[in-house]
């Protein structure tokens, strides 16, 4: 371990040396702790008995504040980019003068990764100034210290309790996959009248294609395509297309999901301990990876079954909160459309609500039918969608798919207006900004290609929307870590799902944790249309709806 401190850089190699002498330092709540990728640091030192406290500053989340769609914020790069410092001329031992005249407080020569650890100490250093400074500039610093550094210390606190997972459970639902994908396989073959390799875009593409005689809708130089896209457009016509559709499901939920997961439990806590990462997603949404277990799917049953596996220990229960439809809240708010703002403040279903100003119905006088199609126009108009797009989606024609957005934007006309503004406003910035100042660049709006523009235009509509929706719910996050820890309560955060929160709580503390949690995340923040949790209570993350 290497600690830049008073100008000087100090490399600690002996473990017992960091419980002994700097134990009292790292749990110091008075001292700030500068790094990079502090969440590691946690797990390594909670390992050695020692809670990192005061999560400071930590220059990778530094440089994802600045620019979040640079995509590499490692030491090196940060280096370049910031301080216009290639630190490999310095670790490369064949220019040791040059390195020595750089880093003169150090009295002796360090080998390999020695050196090049208390160099990566004193550029953090470095970094973490000027890094501060253009943060500042920015008008990004609130963001910066009261909701990415204090959600990080969450984040590690989550990634080192991980969530158990039931691996005979898991295995037995890998089992019956397998009977699943047999019989899928059958079938298919059955209504192919052939038995051929599925996996095979090519031998799967001449048997629809050639043999089947169905409708050609995309072919490349390499063949036919057989992508989710093509595949979708055909379920009409010829029964085989849902149960490849179903099968390929299949395939992805047990590779993935149940031989993919089985080698992340950990051994000794039986338990899995994803990674919870802060600079991948451009929005500002946390994700998750090794393994992703924000990408359950759960549109079929069989995915969704896969939540059964896992559970609280024992004397536990799960306790979920789950934002309703924040993303369209956080656009009524930022749109400051009236239409909209008035059906959440009064409770109404907003895509009945929708509907029924859409299609000009009285509100009880619409269907199941209307309500589908005006939330697909709802979520579609937040994600920029085209009318080609809106008609795919409800396999209607082009020109009455743009009636319905037209006709939808001239009702709600505060939405009309922001979407003129954003985009305008992105034009002349260069990047647009979430309501507590997070910021997206948009170069794409400068691009010559029509279709990336388009894109851009799209990210400039829905990055402030989707943005200040996770903004919501890291500040949720703190807070309720923070409750619990003031209360002094053995509950802990475990998972985080884009709109989902899953607690596990003694059973002594279940009343105490469902307040905390609705009340933090109800109450997080004030918008003009008011925020609702759905809180629910299971002996599995399954049950938790």
């Amino acid at each position: 371990m290497s600690i830049a401190r008073e100008n000087k850089v100090y490399y600690i190699e002996k473990i017992e040396y960091i419980k002994e002498n700097l134990k009292s330092i790292f749990e110091n709540k008075e001292i700030a702790k500068v790094g990079y990728k502090l969440k590691q640091d946690f797990i390594l030192l909670k390992e050695l008995g020692i809670t990192l406290k005061n999560f400071n500053y930590d220059i990778e989340i530094a440089g994802y504040i600045i620019d979040s769609i640079k995509n590499k914020y490692d030491i090196d790069t940060l280096s370049i980019r910031y301080l216009n410092l290639d630190l490999s001329k310095y670790t490369n031992k064949k220019e040791k003068e040059e390195q020595l005249d750089l880093f003169s407080m150090q009295e002796e020569t360090v080998e390999d990764e020695k050196e090049k650890s208390c160099i990566y100490a004193y550029i953090i250093e470095k970094l973490y100034a000027k890094t501060k400074e253009i943060i500042e500039e920015q008008n990004e610093i609130e963001l910066f210290e009261k909701i990415e550094m204090p959600c990080a210390e969450v984040l590690a606190k989550m990634q080192y309790t991980g969530i158990w997972v039931d691996k005979e459970e898991l295995t037995e639902f890998g089992r019956n996959l397998k009977f699943e994908i047999e019989e899928k396989t059958n079938n298919i073959y059955r209504l192919c009248g052939q038995e051929f390799n599925i996996n095979s875009t090519k031998q799967l593409g001449k048997v629809l294609f050639e043999d089947l005689k169905l409708p050609i809708q995309k072919k490349k130089k390499t063949g036919y395509s057989t992508d989710v896209e093509v595949l979708e457009k055909l379920r009409e016509e010829h029964p085989v297309i849902n149960e490849i559709l179903d099968y390929r499901q299949l395939m992805k939920l047990n590779s993935t999901y149940v031989e993919g997961m089985l080698p992340y439990i950990n051994k000794r806590t039986e338990r899995i301990h994803s990674y919870f990462h802060q600079t991948v997603t451009a929005t500002g949404r946390i994700s998750s990876a090794e393994p992703n277990l924000q990408n359950i799917p759960t549109r079929f049953e069989l995915g969704k079954n896969l939540r059964k596996v896992f559970k609280p220990q024992k004397g536990y229960v799960f306790i979920d909160a789950d934002y309703s439809q924040i993303e369209l809240r956080v656009f009524a708010h930022i749109s400051n459309d009236i239409n909209m703002i008035n059906a959440f403040k009064n409770g109404i279903d907003i895509h009945k609500e929708v509907a029924s100003k859409v299609f000009n119905k009285n509100l009880e006088d619409v269907t199941k039918e209307d309500r589908t199609k005006a939330k697909a126009v709802n979520f579609g108009i937040v994600y920029g969608i085209s009318d080609f797009g809106l008609s795919e989606q409800l396999h209607m024609p082009r020109k009455e798919a743009k009636e319905y957005i037209e006709e939808y934007l001239n009702k709600y006309s505060g939405i009309k207006e922001y979407m003129e503004k954003i985009e305008e406003s992105a034009k002349e910035n260069g990047y647009v900004s979430t309501i507590f100042g997070r910021r997206r660049y948009i170069p794409e709006l400068q691009s010559q290609n029509f279709m990336v523009r388009q894109f851009g235009s799209r990210v400039a509509l829905n990055m402030p929307i989707q943005g200040t929706a996770a903004d919501i719910m890291k500040m949720a996050m703190i807070e309720v870590n923070k409750k619990i820890e003031e209360k002094n309560l053995k509950s802990k955060i475990v998972l985080q799902v884009h709109d989902e929160l899953l607690l596990e709580v003694p059973e002594a503390e279940i009343e105490e944790a469902k307040e905390i949690l609705k009340s933090s995340m109800e109450n997080i923040v004030k918008l003009s249309v008011p925020l609702i949790t759905e809180v629910s209570m299971s002996d599995n993350w399954y049950g938790c709806k």
